[in-house]
Formats: C-alpha cells, sequence, structure tokens
C-alpha cells in the first residue's frame, strides 16, 4: 500500500518509520517555533498526502516529548481525512512551566495509517440490551 507525499517546503522530510513494526511514522517540523508554557501553537511539517482509499491518518503524540518536556499533540488523535489534500499541521500544546523550542527537522509527532469502516445509520427505537447498560464514567469503580 503507498502513501503518496508532495512536499510543499524544501526543508520538509518525508514521513518515516524509526524502526521495523512501528506503528507510526514519524512527522518533522519545518520551522522554528518556540512554545510557551500553557500555550497551543500549529507547527507545520511541509507535506502533503493522498491516503489509500478507505483509511485515515491519526497524528499522535510522541512519547519521549511527552514524557520530558509535557509536549503533546492537543486533539489526540488528530483525524485527517481521506480526501483532505492541504498541508499537515499539528497542534502542541505545551505543559511544562517552561519554554520549548521546536526546531526545523524536529520530529513532532508520529502518524499512522488506519482502516475506515463505513456505516449506515439507521434510527430505531430500542438499542439492544446489555450486560453493562448505560453504565459509564467511572461505573466499574476505580
Amino acid at each position: 500500500m503507498n502513501l503518496k507525499v508532495q512536499k510543499t517546503n524544501k526543508l520538509a522530510k518525508l514521513p518515516e518509520y524509526a524502526h521495523i513494526g512501528d506503528a507510526g511514522m514519524d512527522l518533522y517540523s519545518v520551522e522554528d517555533k518556540i512554545i510557551q508554557p500553557g500555550k497551543t501553537t500549529l507547527i507545520h511539517t511541509g507535506i502533503k498526502i493522498e491516503l489509500p482509499k478507505d483509511t485515515e491518518a491519526q497524528i499522535r503524540p510522541r512519547s519521549g516529548l511527552a514524557l520530558k518536556h509535557s509536549i503533546t499533540v492537543l486533539n489526540t488523535p488528530g483525524t485527517i481525512d481521506e480526501g483532505y489534500r492541504g498541508e499537515i499541521g499539528i497542534i502542541l500544546i505545551n505543559h511544562s512551566k517552561e519554554d520549548f523550542k521546536v526546531e526545523k527537522g524536529m520530529r513532532i509527532a508520529q502518524m499512522v495509517i488506519k482502516p475506515v469502516l463505513r456505516v449506515n445509520v439507521v434510527e430505531v427505537e430500542r438499542l439492544t440490551g446489555t450486560e453493562r447498560g448505560n453504565g459509564g464514567f467511572g461505573s466499574t469503580g476505580v
């Protein structure tokens, strides 16, 4: 299965798997930017993609940035729909108490390609009962 990638910036790097067997491909910044504590910013990757039919791309945080710097992707997972052809931008938030410097070429997020199921929406009068029923939001205890 192929993922078509177009560079929109000469500094852009193609997404790549760091290791055999990795689920996510690293995504890279094409800009230098400071993210202040508690602030959110959009980081450009300089790439556009064409996804295979019936797939989506999920944008997820990098665990090292989260653990070491409290930097994460704000809308996790971010969804890139099959028909989107714009530049991929990563919404990062700084949960630390210190400025964080994003640098050109830095790995800032990861992208996982997943299948998408299409369903028919059918209105019904009742749903099938289950043992759990309406239980949610902590209904099974701590």
